[in-house]
């Protein structure tokens, strides 16, 4: 019996850890496993489950995605013969539906984090969303609902996924909807021509980025501080701290002319992130607050270097062999220290 229990009990360790399986081979050399107990650990371990939790909510998210481009593709395609009016009335029935039953089957609300009462809810409350934004764009482009009310037309769908995102509990929402607070405050940017010409137009583009950015981030601190959906905290804080530094950066590289003051602006910034890392222990944050600084390290430092050919007289070629020093040795000291910091952080990384 004493046999059987402690068999029992192994069989459990295994499965639940992952042990080695010449572990039981020496218990069973040693006594104190069975021959019968041994080959059913052995079965055990043949037959074990495969976690495919990943896999699922990755085909889910594609299904959102591919079913919402499909939709916008179908419109495109067949305007002429459906019909303004079906296609809205079409949308706002999905979306409509969708809203109804997460509202159905959704927990009571609260400040806390609410568990998601089904698997099928995360992602049917984002394609609702989805579809929500689709239908107000929709509806502006063809009837002119908000006639040159550009900026309304943006901030109604950005309240809405506000709403939706504390009233269903949703991180994928609450993205969407900062998403939109960046559109509405005019930080739509186009991918191509940010990957032409970093091409961030005005000052004010820039103004703006480094005011959201820092109002997401005191955000995400009031989050945690007053505990009202703290889990909602990381993402707040991820998109002011790409925000906020990218913007800064791009004054140093678009107001040259001030790139001091904008560094002395930096400098506090990148440190807030990187202080913030290491108290939570995020290699996540420690990655992207050290790139961002050498970035900005870097550029000032190439500034000086080019300043200094201007005074000195034959100085480029001392010049050209200290920059390249510069780099290989700095990016190998960054490679170094980002592997000794994961090491440190270990199994503690909160990503």
């Amino acid at each position: 019996m004493l046999d059987l229990i402690l068999s029992l009990h192994l069989t459990f360790c295994y499965i639940g850890s992952n042990m080695d399986s010449s572990i039981f081979e020496t218990l069973h050399q040693q006594g104190f496993v069975s021959s019968e107990h041994l080959v059913k650990i052995r079965d055990a371990e043949k037959n074990k489950l495969i976690s495919v939790h990943w896999e699922i909510k990755t085909l889910l998210y594609l299904g959102v995605l591919f079913f919402s481009g499909g939709l916008g593709l179908l419109v495109y395609k067949n305007i002429d013969s459906i019909g303004h009016a079906v296609v809205l009335t079409f949308i706002a029935l999905l979306s409509t539906f969708g809203f109804f039953y997460c509202t159905r089957k959704k927990q009571p609300f609260t400040f806390l984090k609410a568990e998601s009462p089904h698997i099928l809810y995360d992602y049917l409350l984002l394609l609702s969303c989805l579809l929500m934004v689709t239908f107000i764009g929709y509806f502006q482009y063809q009837y002119q609902f908000f006639g040159n009310r550009y900026g309304l037309a943006s901030f109604i769908p950005m309240l809405l996924l506000f709403v939706s995102a504390y009233f269903y509990d949703h991180l994928g929402v609450l993205s969407m909807a900062i998403t939109n607070l960046g559109a509405w405050l005019g930080m739509s940017i186009t991918p191509l021509t940010l990957a032409r010409n970093f091409d961030w137009n005005t000052e004010h583009i820039v103004y703006t980025g480094v005011a959201l950015g820092t109002f997401l981030i005191v955000i995400s601190l009031w989050s945690e501080w007053k505990n009202i959906k703290a889990h909602f905290a990381f993402t707040y804080f991820n998109f002011g701290m790409h925000l906020l530094l990218v913007s800064l950066l791009a004054g140093m590289f678009d107001m040259s002319n001030y790139y001091l003051l904008w560094f002395i602006g930096f400098v506090p910034a990148c440190y807030f992130v990187y202080h913030r890392a290491v108290v939570e222990k995020s290699f996540y944050k420690l990655l992207f607050a050290i790139l961002y600084g050498y970035v900005a390290l870097s550029y000032v430092l190439v500034r000086w270097m080019s300043w200094l050919e201007s005074k000195i007289n034959d100085a480029d070629v001392a010049l050209i062999y200290l920059g390249f020093f510069y780099f290989i040795l700095s990016a190998a000291g960054m490679v170094m220290l980002l592997h000794r910091m994961n090491k440190k952080f270990g199994a503690d990384d909160r990503i």
